[in-house]
């Protein structure tokens, strides 16, 4: 359910789509030196706490915190291209894993890739996300009609992908957990209550449990329940968004 390559094809994407992978890894997408230099960039500056899941850092604020409040969702939107730049600055003079990850994907897949673009407005897409040791992040999914279902963009996806590029991995815990079920929308929300996300335990043993290491990059169906176990000894530092599926001849997008 998870397959390694040296370099992304449209195949993979297909796959993913498809459901015949739950992952796609990609070894040393940028070099671990490369890594840890940009790790400093990022790590150096200041970082903010996910709104709604305040034991998480981050760089740049997540569309899914917008919770359909207009306020949140004119910060997200007036805030996106300064946040896109704030991490490009962050990694000068090398190229962002995003920029970079964005290039490729336009270069690969026939119908091109692109920027999502949500009531008119280009979205965000890049976001750091500061993991310190001995946090876990509950399992849970990532929806995109969920977070925005009033917009056609969103309810038109067939597939949600998750890119996750890793700067800083800990010796020991990090791993990325996936479950192959899919939880309805009510139903994992009855299961947190008041939290994003819900305790792994009650999902039993995941389905695919990778541990990425710096300078890889990992590619899975974000609608999937997934969780993070703790990192033990050090920061678990990535950067990621969405890639958003429609078929073979719509382009691809992203935001996170």
């Amino acid at each position: 359910m998870i397959e390694e390559i040296e370099a992304l094809d449209a195949s993979c994407i297909e796959k993913l789509a498809r459901g015949e992978l739950l992952a796609v890894r990609w070894k040393k997408f940028i070099t671990e030196e490369l890594a840890e230099t940009l790790k400093y960039g990022v790590l150096t500056k200041w970082f903010d706490k996910y709104i709604n899941a305040s034991s998480i850092g981050r760089v740049g604020l997540a569309f899914y915190e917008t919770e359909n409040d207009p306020v949140r969702i004119h910060e997200y939107f007036n805030d996106a291209a300064k946040n896109i730049r704030e991490l490009r600055g962050r990694c000068t003079p090398y190229l962002s894993p995003i920029d970079l990850l964005r290039c490729t994907l336009d270069e690969v897949w026939p119908a091109g890739a692109k920027i999502e673009t949500l009531y008119g407005r280009k979205m965000y897409v890049g976001l750091s996300r500061v993991v310190e040791p001995g946090v876990a992040m509950l399992a849970h999914h990532d929806i995109f009609s969920k977070d925005a279902p009033d917009s056609f963009e969103a309810q038109s996806l067939r597939a949600q992908l998750a890119a996750n590029v890793y700067l800083s991995m800990p010796l020991e815990g990090g791993a990325l957990q996936i479950w192959d079920t899919e939880i309805s929308v009510e139903e994992f929300d009855a299961m947190r209550g008041g939290s994003y996300g819900i305790d792994p335990v009650l999902l039993g043993k995941p389905t695919v449990e990778v541990r990425p290491e710096a300078g890889d990059l990992l590619l899975f169906n974000s609608t999937c329940m997934h969780a993070v176990s703790p990192s033990m000894d050090a920061t678990r530092l990535s950067l990621s968004c969405f890639v958003g599926y429609r078929g073979s001849a719509s382009p691809l997008s992203f935001w996170s």
